[in-house]
């Protein structure tokens, strides 16, 4: 037991994950986070209103069970497996945070200062999730699949577009951190 309660290091989380790549592309299939939104919109009857959403949903329902699957790993995960023990973040990143007002940096996965009830329903939290939430969603259409999708599957397919939105999202990764993030969370 305490073995699944510490955290896998990478010479074992990293070869199952390319494991279930094997198995995915030898059975021919693509996996997608993102993709599933799609296919629920489908599956609600969004094929009605807009050609995007036409397509075979079915033929989708495995991908479905591996939403359900980190669904339940997630709960499980949270309420039988971990320790409670805070997050090892580099002090000068807690000294950063700090300095953008984030007074427990590391204590959580996340930050009351964006994720607590207080924090989001004012102006600048609601603003901050719903632009966020905008910018994540328009992002993943633009680019034809989420950061998972492209740098998990993508690249596993040695896809080039996924090689490009890949490095697409560490630039605007850099951006965000050391230029927006400032100026968001300094005012």
């Amino acid at each position: 037991m305490e073995l699944l309660l510490q955290p896998w290091p990478w010479y074992v989380s990293g070869p199952l994950i390319a494991l279930v790549m094997v198995l995915l592309i030898y059975f021919g299939k693509t996996f997608g986070m993102s993709s599933n939104l799609r296919t629920l919109c489908t599956m609600g009857g969004a094929d009605n209103f807009a050609s995007f959403f036409k397509f075979d949903w079915k033929s989708q329902i495995w991908n479905l069970t591996v939403v359900l699957g980190a669904v339940i790993g997630g709960f499980i995960a949270v309420n039988f497996l971990s320790d409670g023990s805070t997050i090892a973040l580099n002090p000068e990143t807690v000294s950063d945070l700090s300095s953008l007002g984030f007074e427990n940096a590391g204590a959580s996965l996340l930050p009351p200062e964006i994720y607590d009830w207080n924090a989001a329903l004012t102006l600048k939290g609601l603003l901050i999730l719903i632009g966020g939430g905008f910018l994540v969603g328009f992002g993943t259409r633009y680019a034809g699949g989420c950061t998972s999708g492209h740098a998990i599957s993508g690249l596993s397919n040695l896809q080039w577009p996924s090689l490009v939105a890949v490095i697409g999202f560490f630039i605007g990764g850099l951006v965000m951190v050391h230029f927006l993030y400032p100026l968001i969370f300094s005012a």
